[in-house]
């Protein structure tokens, strides 16, 4: 590190001020905007089921396979010997020697080359492994996905100098642990009002600000951190990406939060006051920041929903041992359809969940297609189908499903944690993007070709000459397009055969589903478009329903492919072709369902009633309650300066 200018750099940056359109704006330019590789879900949700492109399933390399299975099995023995997941819910933290057994397995190098000293393991096997991990324990699942799918490793892989990669990948692969800090006490999936800055001076950078709920921050070793560099002479400026040693003077972990769920997580809060950073230290250029945040979480947003896999084969073993042993009326309550419904659901859906993983994951293995919208897609239903399957298992257990395993092993029965699954889970639906953003980034890309020909026409910013060059260009678009929509393979008895082999379940109705209600999506895109036009993009209730249209043809088309990979293996291909039925039938009434809502639904009617409770119309409605809640802040003060209370970092050694 260079020594102090003798110029004192300028005091922290306040917070921006930002309107909506300067937040979308800076949102807009962070998107990756060129599709330079094909995209599956790109064309689904243009109404082209493109099956050439995910059939038939692409295959890891014989070696990748061995390498990743021999790995495999020495985690599962760690995970059998040393992981006690109870323990850590009980005393809400992974013990040292877990940690440092997990990086005497090279676990947290599973992701980076072994030219860095790391395992150089494929994406696929990467989930297998947090999948695995994620079972014995959540906690230590996150951990290890915090600190590789988005912590400092992920970045400098893609964006990293030769010598930030020969500097901090050894040390990531082996001994340190890093975390990613982004979101800030009044700043989440808004980035343009980010507050910590990063004030250059001299060769260094010298950074103040707050940021919240920073998992692995309060035992990382290493950091990236996003924060805004002011524009000056000979500085563009802009969010920018930095990799931070944790112990540098001034960082102070100020809080370990506790939640819900994931109690053995080391997520806190830190302080940053005057912490000089290297320019050397700096990821790309100033104003990347943001960008590299978003490519990062292309594929580091796969670990998540390779861990939703896991918790279903979990939830799929509990409720087939205990609902065959449980008796109700006579009989095994598994018997009973209430409770088979359910059954049924666990099994199909984690089947398809696996599917969804496995493909996309091995796509960003091959780098052939551009899976951004596929990641995405995974992330938003693993999650949403993980905790759905979570809260099953609960209600098949009954009241023992709300019973804590501690409680059950007290009175003399399996400890089965199923309660403790349900919290685990819920997270899922908040990291890494929310439901509610991940269907808005979603559906930006599913209209980015309309916006692309025809955004000029609804932007109210644009003059007549562009909007005039916009409405030429979308009318060739469309004149070409839109008949596509109209008639395809889907409607012809005989397309897609192989997948009704004799013997087996029919899978090619299915799939001919898919493709006749991709035109369907993309008709009622189209139409949506026409009628709203600017104002679409406030019609989140819409755009969501779209987003997740098109999530149960990505699942129903993955399931399918991965039967018929199963059937040509020779391995359970009969069971697996039963399962992806079962599953495509499940979907299909989601589908018809969303459909239908699409068009008949309440959210005009909930908007007026939103508008009235924030107005105090429904105050009344409050009354005959006690609140239990104190009367601090919603939200906490992160004025930059000096901490006043103890660093509670603890590196694990």
């Amino acid at each position: 590190m260079s020594a102090p200018s003798a110029q004192r750099p300028s005091a922290p940056q306040p917070p921006p001020k930002v309107s909506e359109r300067e937040a979308r704006q800076v949102a807009e330019e962070a998107r990756e905007k060129d599709w330079r590789k094909p995209s599956f879900a790109k064309e689904l949700f243009l109404g082209r089921f493109r099956l050439d492109l995910i059939h038939p399933h692409p295959l890891p390399a014989a070696e990748d396979v061995r390498r990743g299975e021999e790995y495999l099995s020495r985690l599962r023995e760690f995970c059998e010997t040393t992981i006690d997941g109870a323990l850590i819910e009980r005393e809400a933290r992974i013990p040292d020697e877990v940690i440092n057994g997990l990086k005497e397995l090279g676990a947290l190098g599973m992701k980076i080359d072994v030219k860095y000293g790391g395992l150089g393991l494929t994406q696929v096997y990467y989930n297998k492994a947090l999948a695995l991990v994620g079972s014995a324990s959540p906690s230590v699942g996150a951990l290890l996905s915090a600190h590789q799918s988005i912590g400092v490793p992920q970045p400098l892989k893609i964006f990293g100098s030769q010598e930030q990669k020969d500097t901090f990948l050894p040390r990531l692969a082996r001994s340190d642990i890093s975390a990613f800090l982004l979101t800030e006490p009044d700043v989440g999936s808004d980035p343009a009002r980010l507050a910590t800055s990063a004030v250059p001076d001299g060769d260094d950078y010298v950074l103040d600000g707050v940021k919240l709920w920073t998992t692995n921050g309060v035992v990382a070793d290493l950091l990236v951190v996003m924060a805004r560099v002011p524009r000056s002479e000979g500085h563009k400026g802009g969010i920018t990406a930095f990799v931070v040693e944790a112990d540098a003077p001034g960082i102070t972990v100020e809080n370990r939060n506790a939640f819900m769920g994931l109690r053995g997580i080391e997520n806190g809060v830190t302080r940053f006051h005057r912490v000089r950073v290297p320019a050397a230290n700096r990821i790309g250029p100033e104003g990347a920041g943001l960008k590299i945040a978003l490519t990062t979480l292309n594929t580091g947003r796969l670990s998540l929903p390779a861990m939703c896999v896991g918790s279903g084969k979990w939830c799929l073993k509990i409720a087939r041992e205990w609902s065959a042993v449980r008796e109700q009326w006579g009989r095994p309550v598994a018997l009973h359809e209430a409770v088979g419904a359910k059954i049924s659901f666990i099994a199909a859906t984690t089947f398809a969940l696996e599917a969804v993983v496995d493909l996309s994951s091995q796509m960003a293995d091959e780098d052939r297609n551009d899976i951004r919208i596929e990641a995405a897609l995974a992330k938003l239903y693993g999650s949403e189908m993980g905790c759905l399957m979570a809260d099953e298992l609960v209600q098949i257990r009954g009241g023992r499903g709300f019973e804590t395993a501690d409680s059950l092993a007290a009175r003399g029965e399996r400890a089965v944690p199923a309660e403790q699954m349900l919290r685990d889970m819920r997270i899922n639906r908040i990291f890494e993007g929310s439901t509610e953003i991940m269907h808005l980034l979603i559906a930006r890309e599913a209209v980015d070709a309309h916006l692309k020909v025809a955004g000029d026409i609804i932007d109210p910013d644009k003059p007549l000459s562009a909007k005039a060059k916009a409405g030429a260009n979308a009318a060739g678009f469309y004149a070409a397009w839109l008949p596509r929509l109209v008639t395809g393979p889907g409607q012809l008895p005989l397309t897609y055969r192989e997948f009704h082999p004799a013997g087996h379940a029919d899978l090619s109705a299915h799939l001919r589903y898919v493709e006749r209600s991709a035109r369907k999506l993309a008709r009622s895109t189209f139409y949506a478009m026409s009628r709203w036009q600017g104002r679409m993009e406030t019609k989140q209730g819409f755009l969501g329903r779209i987003v997740d249209i098109g999530a149960e043809l990505f699942a129903m088309s993955a399931a399918c492919v991965r039967a018929e990979l199963l059937r040509t293996e020779g391995e359970h291909g009969r069971e697996a072709y039963q399962l992806a039925d079962a599953f495509c039938h499940q979907s299909r009434v989601r589908v018809e369902a969303l459909f239908t809502r699409l068009w008949s639904n309440t959210d005009d009617l909930d908007r007026r009633v939103v508008d009235g409770v924030l107005a105090g119309t429904y105050t009344w409605l409050e009354e005959g309650v006690v609140d239990p809640s104190d009367d601090g802040p919603w939200i906490a003060d992160a004025t930059p300066g000096p901490s006043t209370r103890e660093n509670l970092h603890r590196p694990i050694r």
